[in-house]
């Protein structure tokens, strides 16, 4: 069964095609990054119109690169929510128009379970059940997974989510945007303290005994200590390194006291940030510690693409799930909880 997946939540356009039986035959991505930088952030009018404009030769990339025509699409999976409304609207009645068009089913799929799936399409893929850390620019949570479709919320940010926080603290030490790799990079020329760092940030929740994050006060910690004095370049690296420090080690810690609690030893990363390396790092390390593995999506399939949702909408088919959308009638749902998912 060849599924096309169809993601467009906010200020990626992806595109690809699974086969359920010779593994993901072609993606493409396209990245609005160029045009939102002018603005300081994504713009949602011009995030919608920039994916009407790029889905369709986005689709004849993959077909051509999967060596297939849109006769050979057995389903069609899109992105249903959560994310900016406009933009998830584009891509839903893109998929939906050309399901109808070819008389194949089409499927609605929450993006975060697109993530939270993503590690699956590799070929050392986890077995479930497992703990699975999903952390981007507007989702840091903590999950078990039983299976597809069974999903136990653990804990969450209580305010800004780590991507969140990556973006807001890089635009406080001025760096451009998209914030969090621009300042992940400065970071590795920084020092931590106490070695030779000059600032001491602090760990958000790490001994609160449960499995919740909060990082809003550690960006009005970043602000403090940035008005503090002037900051030379040399601060402003050690101030992106201790901050990082302090998000990965409070990510790392509740990640491991997750796989503690529930006697689990795969611990599954997922999400955008998933690719600072400085987190997979201390992942990696922490894990070992308990006997444990990290499991992360290929780099390029961290970001938002259309394979995870392909792959999500194929493992849901092969599970018999049925679209009860009627022809012509969908809706997105921009604020969808994983948990709410059956």
């Amino acid at each position: 069964m060849k599924v096309l997946g169809i993601e467009s939540s906010c200020d990626e356009t992806g595109v690809a095609l699974y086969d359920t039986e010779r593994g993901l035959l072609g993606h493409a991505v396209h990245t609005q990054v160029a045009m939102h930088e002018a603005y300081g952030g994504v713009v949602p009018e011009l995030a919608s119109r920039d994916h009407i404009r790029r889905l369709i030769p986005l689709l004849e990339r993959v077909l051509a690169e999967a060596a297939c025509t849109r006769h050979d699409i057995d389903a069609i999976a899109y992105t249903a929510g959560p994310g900016l409304a406009g933009a998830l609207l584009v891509g839903a009645s893109f998929a939906e128009a050309l399901a109808m068009a070819l008389d194949v089913p089409a499927l609605p799929v929450h993006h975060l379970e697109g993530h939270l799936l993503s590690p699956l399409l590799a070929d050392d893929a986890p077995t479930f059940p497992f703990i699975a850390l999903l952390v981007s620019g507007g989702h840091t949570q903590l999950m078990r997974v039983a299976r597809v479709g069974d999903y136990q919320l653990l804990g969450e940010s209580l305010d800004d989510a780590a991507g969140e926080a990556f973006d807001k603290t890089a635009k406080l030490l001025g760096l451009g945007y998209p914030g969090g790799p621009a300042l992940a990079q400065l970071a590795e020329q920084g020092t931590i303290y106490p070695k030779a760092g000059r600032f001491k940030l602090p760990r958000p929740m790490i001994n609160s005994g449960d499995l919740s994050f909060s990082f809003s006060g550690l960006k009005t910690a970043v602000l403090t200590a940035a008005r503090a004095k002037e900051m030379t370049e040399a601060d402003k690296a050690d101030l992106a390194a201790e901050f990082q420090e302090a998000v990965t080690e409070v990510l790392a810690a509740k990640s491991v006291a997750a796989c503690r609690q529930h006697r689990l030893s795969s611990l599954v990363v997922a999400g955008g940030v998933g690719a600072n390396r400085r987190l997979r790092q201390r992942l990696d390390e922490a894990m070992a510690k308990i006997g444990g593995r990290v499991f992360y999506p290929e780099l390029e399939l961290c970001t938002d693409n259309g394979a995870m949702i392909a792959f999500a909408g194929s493992q849901r088919l092969l599970q018999g799930e049925v679209p009860v959308s009627a022809r012509g009638a969908f809706a997105v749902r921009p604020r969808w909880p994983l948990d709410q998912l059956s």
